[in-house]
């Protein structure tokens, strides 16, 4: 396939002769779709968990379901010996119906339907977090003797898209909810927290884990017997900014956490985005062309794909996809990209104009890289009664 790429900072393409064409271009290029299409390559999946795995060490493996659940990651991943975080019932009764273990799942959500923690219980599930005295109870009263580690709130993230404070509890209350566990019956086992989505450099997590340390150590001094730290997720993929190879950047963040926690007997890590993100693309379509007006310097570029139907990690433009034409050695110009609904906010991206070929027109195929996190998972089920994202696996 004749292609080049544009990134979205407007960056130069980057020659056809330079890009490898994976198996999963190669499969969009030969084939046609008459709605957006994510393609994923579970091979891609399982070298990128390897690549991770020895980096990480010793560390167990969690892939965090909710960036693409789709079965045939779950499945090559439990052949790869991962273990999971699940957000909700819906997502421990697919790895369980996949073959995973009970024992490798745990039930990262901090807000959990009381029937949903009984079930988990009920079906051998043992690992819950929590961050607040209402939630330490539910576990208390349908897990009873469960272990739960306390999510902690950490600030001044450098990650492209830093968490918000809907999960976690402050310092002042971290110690507290740990004893409160234990009054409760539970085994009240250690802390996590999230260093924020797409961390792209692992020495951009030191300022997270001096904090958590303090906390960490604070809990110890008081008599706290933790021998569990859940590091979460953060771990990056590339959307066009360079990011170091998984292993080194695992094996960096270890060194990380080793220096501040010493020997922790359990380490637990949450991939979702940097184990999946790199093994899918979607196949999408122009749908128009246009300007504003005949002064207008940007142009409008409409794909039949957006916020509502796969690409709401565009809110704010924090990730920034990249685009892949078969337009060979057109010159490139500025465009704001959006989406198909009749919805105001269903603009990609206008803030930064995106680089794109000047002769691009309607019904050019586009293709969007490195979208095996975060798409399927977020597609609405027909918003405007345009067609939820496809999923084909290789």
């Amino acid at each position: 396939m004749n292609a080049y790429v544009t990134d979205t900072v407007g960056a130069t393409p980057v020659a056809p002769a330079n890009l490898p064409v994976s198996r999963v271009e190669a499969f969009i290029a030969a084939h046609s779709f008459d709605r957006p299409t994510l393609v994923l390559d579970t091979d891609l999946v399982a070298r990128q968990f390897r690549a991770l795995k020895a980096g990480l060490g010793r560390a167990h493996l969690h892939y965090a379901v909710k960036a693409n659940p789709a079965p045939q990651i779950i499945e090559t991943l439990i052949a790869q010996g991962s273990h999971f975080d699940a957000a909700s019932r819906g997502e421990i009764e697919l790895c369980l119906s996949l073959g995973a273990r009970p024992a490798a799942i745990s039930f990262g959500n901090t807000v959990k339907r009381a029937s949903d923690i009984a079930y988990a219980h009920a079906s051998g599930i043992t690992l819950f977090a929590a961050d607040a005295e209402e939630e330490l109870e539910k576990i208390a009263r349908h897990a009873p003797g469960a272990q739960v580690y306390i999510r902690l709130i950490v600030d001044a993230s450098e990650a492209d898209w830093p968490l918000s404070r809907k999960f976690g509890c402050a310092r002042d209350k971290a110690l507290s909810l740990l004893s409160h566990a234990t009054a409760l019956g539970l085994h009240a086992v250690g802390f996590s927290f999230h260093v924020g989505s797409q961390t792209r450099k692992a020495e951009m997590w030191t300022t997270t884990l001096d904090q958590v340390s303090t906390i960490w150590h604070m809990a110890q001094a008081a008599g706290h017997k933790l021998d569990l730290l859940n590091i979460g997720g953060g771990f990056p993929a590339f959307y066009g900014e360079e990011i170091q190879h998984p292993t080194a950047y695992a094996a960096r963040v270890i060194e990380l956490v080793t220096e501040r926690f010493g020997n922790v007997p359990r380490l637990m890590a949450e991939p979702g985005r940097g184990l999946v993100a790199e093994a899918g693309m979607i196949a999408a379509e122009v749908l128009l062309v246009s300007r504003k007006s005949d002064n207008d310097l940007h142009r409008w570029v409409y794909l039949d794909i957006g916020r509502f139907s796969g690409l709401a990690e565009t809110e704010g433009e924090a990730i920034r996809y990249q685009f892949l034409t078969r337009r060979e050695h057109e010159s490139t110009g500025p465009c704001i990209l959006a989406g198909p609904s009749c919805d105001s906010a269903d603009v990609l991206y206008e803030k930064r104009a995106v680089q794109l070929p000047l002769g691009l027109r309607s019904g050019d195929k586009i293709m969007i890289r490195n979208c095996g996190a975060y798409t399927s998972s977020y597609s609405s089920v027909g918003f405007n009664g345009f067609p939820p994202l496809d999923v084909m696996v290789l």
